[in-house]
């Protein structure tokens, strides 16, 4: 890209757009993102971008549909205004967990956002692991997909849990705990569940042996924190000497954060693509920033370097 480099940001994660800001030592672009009073969003740009290759900052987090429409309405005003390529970056991908019908008469919703943000005017996706990769093919634009579990395991080395079993809570984050324990070192185990009901999680059985042994839960996201302190008990039964829990996507809807407080977990580590909630108990959470790979990440794309290094 010829263009200059510009970043905008919405009111979704203010303090994420800031760590990143702080990571390219530049300032923010100036933008008014409010909401009119009939409570309409509002957004209106303070800058000039035509001919620049544009970011915009926003994720997806509670109020997830408030946030969604800042993001399109911004995507939309940069497009207007003339900029010569739009990337949305997307740290947490709502909707994520409805990417295929699991009964008749139900949307597909995260094809249907995917197709709104493209509709919008966005030319490339940047977002950091998706709950399910084939989330990608959703979108007709390409999609940097990043991985969070390098920063995890690093943050684990020096946090001193090594030679572990890192533990996938269900059969599909096999992939992910595996790379996660070729990071860190140690075994695997795989725990077996299945879903009665919505946010409902019952565990099974467990393959692998984690008695005597550190336990490390690996997920994408902690959201009511039923399958976490679920996989934590029955970790316990087996004879874990000790329990962890990393995960990219902290949500904590509900009573998560108490849930977690009262299960035998020792520690839990998320990244930060969504904002903490504001109450609850944090004496167990550490918080591994993503500023510096989403700036990278940024950067190499501008640049129109490969992404693919910051995987290594």
């Amino acid at each position: 890209m010829d263009g200059r480099l510009q970043v905008f940001a919405g009111n979704s994660h203010p303090s994420l757009a800031a760590s990143i800001m702080a990571e390219l030592e530049a300032p923010l672009g100036r933008a008014m993102v409010g909401t009119w009073k009939n409570g309409e969003t509002r957004v209106k740009l303070d800058e000039n971008v035509r001919g620049s290759d544009v970011f915009v900052i926003q994720a997806l987090c509670d109020p997830i549909n408030h946030h969604l429409v800042e993001l399109l309405l911004i995507i939309d005003a940069l497009r207007r205004a003339s900029a010569a390529r739009i990337t949305a970056v997307i740290p947490y991908f709502a909707y994520a967990k409805q990417e295929k019908k699991t009964s008749g008469r139900e949307p597909i919703s995260a094809k249907l956002v995917a197709n709104l943000i493209c509709t919008a005017g966005a030319q490339r996706i940047l977002t950091i692991d998706l709950h399910a990769p084939a989330i990608e093919g959703f979108f007709d634009i390409p999609v940097d997909h990043l991985r969070a579990a390098p920063l995890l395991a690093r943050h684990a080395r020096r946090a001193g849990i090594e030679s572990i079993v890192a533990v996938s809570p269900d059969a599909g984050g096999v992939a992910r705990t595996e790379e996660f324990r070729v990071r860190i070192g140690g075994s695997l185990a795989i725990i077996s569940k299945r879903h009665p009901g919505p946010d409902v999680s019952e565990a099974l059985e467990m393959v692998g042996d984690v008695e005597g042994r550190t336990a490390v839960i690996v997920d994408d996201m902690i959201s009511t924190g039923g399958t976490l302190t679920l996989a934590a008990e029955l970790l316990r039964e087996r004879g874990a000497e000790s329990i962890h829990a990393c995960a990219t996507h902290g949500i904590f809807a509900a009573d998560a954060l108490e849930k977690i407080d009262r299960s035998p977990i020792e520690r839990v580590f998320v990244t930060d693509t969504l904002p903490l909630p504001a109450a609850g108990p944090r004496a167990k959470l550490g918080v591994v920033s993503v500023a510096p790979l989403l700036a990278e990440a940024i950067m190499r794309i501008h640049k129109d370097l490969s992404i693919s290094a910051l995987f290594t």
